[in-house]
């Protein structure tokens, strides 16, 4: 343990959240964990550790940290919202979740009147490295608060960049998996190209992460989630299209024409809409499987 503030309240322990608290609690903290799932707190608690709380109010009382890992900025707005009387002055918010950067300042111009310090930390890296303590972590708030912050997060980072002001790293966040969406779909077109013209595309991708075409999505998606059909990568279609709808209005907010990314999220829409809720963000590429009649993917019984 190797921060003075050892009492933290986590909540949100979905796919991600899950293996960030229990970095939290391998790192010696007082970690006191609620989810809006009936029970998942008590799970974590006799899986891994720490304490359960039943409720947002219960959860912040007599804490020194309290971090949001959510689905939305919705969802961040009304936890704080339940816990605001029992947060006391001093207290610092780390809110994790990939929201809407001018919902989180709104959200930190408010906490400050009480004397409670707000950053925005969103992560990268997935469940994987959420699990083994090594995600990027992009943040954006006061210098200060973000020194004071920096033994929690290191439980759980392997590296943290301080992008700019609170919000500053949520834009970034919602960048980065725009670039990340682009790479992949752009990815998934030439392997559609290449098997169409005869290529085995597991030889196309191998090819690709020795050239100059490697990406994160040759490397660490293509083999492992889309050819072989099993897409469960553990971040979700919609939260995908989140992220590229927030990259898009951080772009609106600058006035920058942004005709490719348009494009991205149409089509990553267009995904989430012919498939439904639940999916995979790998599955992205049944669309241009789909457009084209080509399949990349293996069924399950030919894995």
């Amino acid at each position: 343990m190797s921060s003075a503030m050892e009492k933290i309240a986590f909540i949100g322990i979905g796919n991600m959240g899950w293996p960030m608290a229990a970095c939290l609690v391998r790192q010696g903290y007082d970690v006191k964990v609620f989810d809006a799932v009936p029970g998942r707190a008590d799970a974590f608690v006799q899986e891994v550790g720490g304490a359960a709380a039943h409720t947002p109010a219960d959860i912040s009382a007599g804490v020194d940290v309290i971090i949001t890992m959510l689905p939305t900025s919705l969802h961040v707005e009304q936890a704080l919202t339940a816990t605001t009387e029992n947060i006391s002055a001093g207290s610092l918010v780390i809110e994790m979740s990939s929201g809407l950067p001018s919902v989180t300042r709104t959200l930190a111009e408010a906490l400050a009147l009480r004397g409670v310090a707000m950053i925005d930390a969103p992560v990268s890296g997935g469940v994987e490295r959420a699990r083994s303590g090594t995600l990027a972590i992009l943040a954006g708030g006061d210098l200060a608060a973000l020194e004071r912050a920096r033994p929690v997060l290191e439980a759980m980072g392997s590296s943290i960049h301080r992008i700019g002001e609170v919000g500053a790293g949520q834009a970034m966040k919602a960048l980065n998996n725009l670039v990340s969406a682009g790479g992949f779909l752009i990815g998934i077109e030439a392997l559609i190209i290449g098997k169409s013209f005869g290529l085995d595309p597991e030889l196309m991708v191998d090819a690709l992460n020795s050239s100059t075409g490697m990406n994160n999505s040759t490397k660490n998606k293509f083999k492992q989630y889309v050819l072989s059909g099993k897409f469960d990568s553990g971040f979700g279609l919609d939260l995908m299209v989140k992220d590229l709808a927030i990259a898009l209005d951080v772009g609106a907010a600058g006035g920058t024409a942004t005709p490719f990314s348009a494009l991205c999220l149409e089509l990553a829409r267009s995904t989430a809409g012919l498939l439904g809720p639940g999916r995979d963000h790998t599955e992205f590429a049944r669309l241009p499987e789909r457009l084209s009649g080509v399949q990349l993917h293996a069924e399950p019984n030919e894995t």
